[in-house]
């Protein structure tokens, strides 16, 4: 067995005396794709930033690449290989596109140019926007450029939190498109989606939470129907 891009194991956390995660345990293996699902309130986004070092367990274990990596700072579990794309975009709103693409070669040995020309490559709709600012674009568009940053920095773990939130289906299907892309350049994907259907058709792996907890791990097929009767009352 190869060893798992991202594992949690047995992990509780929360915030402040209040519980959230109660004994979570998951393992994304490298290369897939892994869907995260549930009802609003179960812990998914807990469970992200957990992942990412923006909360730390309260116990249990976090390994990125079998490396253990409790209380390691985000910022330097970002150096080694870890990358979250939040919810809300997380986008520099007064700075152009291209300002914001610059932005990214922080995290990189790129230059500028070879960061614009890998962005616009996979998102032509930015290079048409280059010198637009970021918050006077379409929130689809702001989706776009977030997801650009993995494309910079090439991360291991790439973790993406509802990049569906507030957007048209056929956008939410272009960036689903790419996320299957990601994937198959070999990035490991752990994803929170608020559409069950939609994750699971670009998914290797899912789990559904609930409570706090794992309720069921599985493939797509195997998971589909536990979330519409469970969970989302068929309307997933």
């Amino acid at each position: 067995m190869s060893t798992p891009a991202l594992e949690l194991i047995d992990v509780r956390a929360g915030y402040g005396r209040i519980e959230v995660l109660h004994g979570v345990s998951l393992s994304v293996p490298a290369g897939t794709v892994f869907a995260l699902l549930g009802p609003n309130g179960a812990g998914k986004t807990t469970t992200m930033a957990v992942a990412s070092g923006r909360v730390q367990p309260t116990a249990g274990c976090v390994h990125v690449a079998g490396k253990h990596v409790n209380r390691v700072a985000p910022e330097n579990l970002a150096k080694a290989g870890v990358c979250r794309i939040p919810e809300g975009r997380g986008v520099f709103p007064n700075l152009t596109v291209a300002e914001n693409l610059r932005m990214w070669t922080y995290a990189s040995d790129l230059s500028v140019k070879e960061v614009q020309e890998r962005a616009f490559a996979r998102f032509p709709r930015l290079g048409e926007r280059r010198n637009q600012l970021a918050g006077t674009m379409s929130g689809g568009e702001q989706q776009m450029l977030a997801m650009s940053r993995a494309l910079v920095t090439e991360p291991g773990v790439l973790l993406l939190d509802e990049i569906s939130m507030g957007l048209a289906p056929r956008i939410v299907s272009e960036l689903y498109d790419v996320v299957g892309q990601l994937a198959a350049d070999g990035i490991s994907i752990l994803l929170v989606e608020q559409f069950a259907r939609t994750a699971l058709a670009v998914a290797d792996y899912a789990a559904v939470m609930t409570g706090g907890r794992i309720a069921m791990v599985g493939q797509p097929d195997d998971v589909a129907g536990f979330v519409n009767e469970a969970y989302l009352g068929g309307a997933a």
